[in-house]
């Protein structure tokens, strides 16, 4: 194909041959004005010479011309898999293959459209975006969704050179129900009411035997659910109270009704940490020592702690006259603190306190039988434990999880965690332990005082002087008691002899006492990489092995995970999930469940075939949206500017463009040829001019 057109290439700067043009009207409109009758011929003269100054050329150029391109994406993600629509899909493809090959001069481009990363969705405007940049948009004649029509990028549609046609799969009688949280807090306070907002929808051709409530299961750590039956299509406001710390995995299930087009989005998982609002301790302090704010420095340090302090000062055989108003600011309230409101505490710590007759016998019964309904008792003992006033002579000697022998050592030790110790959460991982097989290496400084205990009936995780008990941790009931027989931990925050993590210490001593999830001796929990369906499971022991966990699946099947022993008592294994749901996690007598990524994969949110969220680019372009379900489409050529869709067929628009592979350029005439015709002008005006004259002469 062959295509010509005249150009110009002029022989001066297209200013200068302006000004020459300015000038030749000037003199013809002087000649003009005098009334000579050449002029017109000494102008076309002058025109001759400008248009050879121009240099006029024809160009040739040699095109061959260009197949149109039609650009087919194949929508292959999850929703598409529902009943159906894979078989339209195929169908329609198929259809699309063959009446874009019975066109003349027209190509297909293929694309297939997986789901989207992390949990995208159906990235339809990505994939035409990227589809149209590997192609000459002068070429692209229209574009073919099949598609459900849930593009959840369809807001960033590329604009297109030709229409856009959608053939819609899906049921025009499909319909489903879905399960929305609305609102859901990330964190909740332990023992105080929530609420969860939530919607239970009916989307599409709603049948009425679908009815009007459904049956709303709720489950918490995979307990067992309770069931509850809820209207459909209305907002629900759902009150929740965690009952424990750490995480908390809220499992809500709407039981599936038949005829809906899937399950998959019938449930939905709310992960929610639950928090301590505050926790309160007690801390009643005997006599004053060296070390007597060590408890309080390190409590009052923690925002999340409220301390109540108090010190006994002057004990009852201290008569002296002076007024009690003179020697405190408050009075001891021991019927409110040990009675009234002894519930309200998580812990209550003694500090070298000595039976002196200011709590009743009666109230230490309180505090046991408080002990043993869930509370926590701290015993940090000095040289009073080994006597007569002996907290051990009370009624918490019935929980005490050893006994004093009434000998004090007061000699230099080094504390040591014990084989226990080294897999006990409270004390294991200290930092700077004394290692025996590297005695040059970096350890603890020295205490210098101890009471010796014997018949220890707890664990005993750290030893001292003598390889004596030092620390023992014990469980009384439902609460727990940890007896410390050492008043010098305050050394190590002095720096003696090198010092010791002090504050580690005894923040996870009064922490395992107030059950923080943390510190328990025996855990299971799991960890998930953000933004991957990696799973770290760990599994905390006091034990020397662990089983391998069992993970149930979301579609119920199971597979044991074998564990390594990282640290003593810590066990760890690293699996990757075969996709996002709700995973369950047992090992022995402990479960622990697990969401990878969102119940209701983003590909089920909206299920019903639509094509309202591509339809301003289906406006825009010219084109339309057909339903597959009236049948499978004609494609025509049609040219642009009209209706590009009709009952059965749908139109592309033919672009005509071509390759130009050769250009040939030739002067419209010779310059010599340009140089006689201005000279036979210039001759036949002077020969007209001249015949004038004579005749106005008289000759």
């Amino acid at each position: 194909m062959n295509a010509q057109h005249l150009i110009w290439d002029p022989l001066l700067p297209l200013p200068v041959i302006v000004a020459l043009a300015i000038l030749v009207a000037l003199m013809l409109a002087l000649a003009l004005w005098r009334g000579l009758s050449g002029w017109a011929l000494r102008g076309g003269a002058a025109l001759v010479l400008l248009a050879a100054l121009m240099q006029p050329g024809v160009q040739t150029e040699d095109r061959r011309p260009l197949s149109d391109i039609v650009i087919a994406i194949e929508d292959r993600t999850a929703s598409q898999e529902l009943p159906g629509r894979a078989e339209a899909t195929d169908a329609a493809m198929a259809r699309v293959e063959a009446e874009v090959a019975a066109l003349p001069n027209t190509e297909l481009r293929k694309v297939v459209l997986r789901d989207g990363a992390e949990n995208a969705g159906t990235l339809l405007a990505a994939a035409l975006a990227e589809a149209l940049a590997e192609e000459p948009r002068a070429r692209v004649a229209g574009a073919i969704l099949i598609t459900d029509g849930q593009a959840h990028d369809a807001g960033l549609m590329p604009e297109l050179p030709a229409p856009l046609q959608v053939l819609l799969t899906g049921r025009a009688q499909d319909w489903d129900r879905r399960l929305v949280i609305q609102t859901a807090p990330a964190f909740g306070i332990i023992g105080e009411p929530m609420s969860i907002k939530l919607r239970i929808e009916d989307q599409g051709a709603v049948p009425a035997s679908a009815g009007t409530n459904a049956d709303l299961s709720i489950s918490i750590d995979g307990e067992v659910a309770n069931s509850y039956s809820v209207p459909v299509n209305e907002d629900l406001e759902l009150p929740l109270t965690l009952s424990h710390g750490g995480q908390n995995v809220v499992q809500f299930s709407v039981a599936p009704t038949e005829g809906e087009l899937t399950e998959r989005n019938n449930d939905a998982v709310v992960q929610i940490n639950g928090v301590r609002d505050r926790l309160r301790v007690l801390l009643v302090s005997g006599e004053p020592h060296a070390g007597e704010r060590t408890w309080r420095n390190l409590l009052k340090s923690d925002s999340g702690v409220d301390l109540v302090h108090f010190t006994i000062l002057r004990p009852p055989e201290k008569q002296d006259g002076v007024p009690v108003s003179e020697l405190s600011l408050i009075a001891f309230p021991t019927q409110e603190l040990f009675i009234d409101k002894i519930d309200e505490f998580d812990l209550i710590i003694f500090d070298r306190y000595r039976l002196r007759g200011i709590l009743p016998a009666r109230y230490f019964d309180n505090i046991r039988d408080y002990v043993t309904k869930g509370g926590a008792v701290l015993i940090s003992a000095g040289p009073e434990f080994a006597t007569v006033d002996s907290l051990y002579q009370s009624s918490l000697g019935d929980i005490m999880p050893a006994r004093p022998t009434g000998r004090v050592i007061e000699a230099p030790y080094l504390p040591r965690t014990t084989e226990v110790g080294a897999r006990h959460p409270v004390t294991s991982g200290l930092e700077g332990a004394p290692d025996a097989a590297k005695p040059d290496a970096p350890h603890w400084g020295r205490w210098l005082r101890q009471v010796e205990l014997t018949d220890p009936t707890g664990e005993v995780v750290m030893t001292g002087a003598e390889d004596k008990p030092l620390l023992v941790l014990n469980r009384a009931g439902e609460g727990r008691v940890a007896l410390l027989a050492s008043d010098q931990p305050w050394l190590w925050d002095r720096g003696y002899e090198g010092g010791g993590p002090q504050l580690e210490l005894l923040r996870r001593i009064a922490h395992w006492a107030m059950k923080e999830p943390e510190l328990e001796e025996e855990a299971l929990y799991a960890e998930v990489e953000p933004g991957s369906l990696s799973l770290t499971i760990v599994r905390q022991t006091m034990e020397e092995t662990a089983g391998a966990v069992t993970v149930t699946l979301p579609d119920g099947s199971t597979v044991e995970v074998p564990l390594t022993e990282t640290a003593p008592g810590r066990f760890t294994a690293t699996w990757q999930a075969p996709g996002a749901g709700l995973y369950r996690l047992k090992e022995g007598d402990l479960e622990r469940v697990v969401a990878m990524g969102p119940a209701a994969p983003r590909e089920f949110e909206e299920t019903i075939a639509s094509a309202v969220p591509l339809q301003p680019a289906i406006a825009a372009s010219g084109g339309a949206a057909t339903r597959l379900e009236a049948g499978l489409p004609d494609i025509r050529q049609v040219r642009a500017g009209r209706p590009s869709a009709g009952r059965g067929w749908i139109g592309i628009t033919p672009r005509g463009a071509s390759a130009t592979e050769d250009i040939r350029r030739s002067p419209l005439a010779p310059a010599w040829a340009f140089l006689l015709l201005a000279a036979l002008l210039t001759l036949a005006a002077w020969l007209i001019e001249g015949r004038g004259r004579r005749r106005r002469a008289g000759v």
